[in-house]
């Protein structure tokens, strides 16, 4: 039997909660408007954000959802987000909330994300068709107390 993990996605800029665990920013780019000093989070792994040039491209245009959602799977292969996705994976032990400062966090990359961190232990997490089924599902805690 396998737990399913606890990941949250969550804006920056919202107040954390008791039940949050590791609080760890996702952007490549530090928010705007907000102070470091004020910042409530544990980490910041800009390493795991989609290439300048993807999040550049996409642009958070809902219909270019599913072609970024495939192209960032594509990043998380390579060399250059092997050890941001192995420790974000290590941190998904305990509950984990992924912030980041995109208003439609349906449509951000840190929801993508999620949805890798949380697959089963052992399997292929990033796979295109795992991930749509698993999102398709919609277990994912968006922000929401338990």
């Amino acid at each position: 039997m396998t737990t399913r993990r606890t990941i949250g996605v969550r804006r920056v800029y919202d107040e954390p909660q008791e039940t949050d665990g590791c609080r760890v920013l996702v952007d490549r780019l530090w928010p705007r408007g907000l102070r470091k000093a004020d910042a409530a989070l544990d980490e910041w792994c800009r390493e795991i954000a989609p290439s300048t040039e993807l999040r550049r491209w996409y642009g958070h245009a809902p219909e270019r959802l599913a072609e970024f959602r495939s192209r960032y799977l594509a990043e998380l292969d390579d060399d250059e987000h092997a050890e941001a996705l192995a420790h974000l994976r290590v941190l998904a032990a305990q509950p984990l909330v992924l912030l980041t400062a995109t208003r439609e966090l349906d449509l951000s990359h840190a929801a993508v994300l999620a949805t890798v961190l949380s697959a089963i232990p052992g399997r292929k997490e990033h796979s295109r068709n795992a991930v749509a089924g698993r999102e398709a599902a919609s277990h994912l805690r968006r922000g929401a107390a338990p």
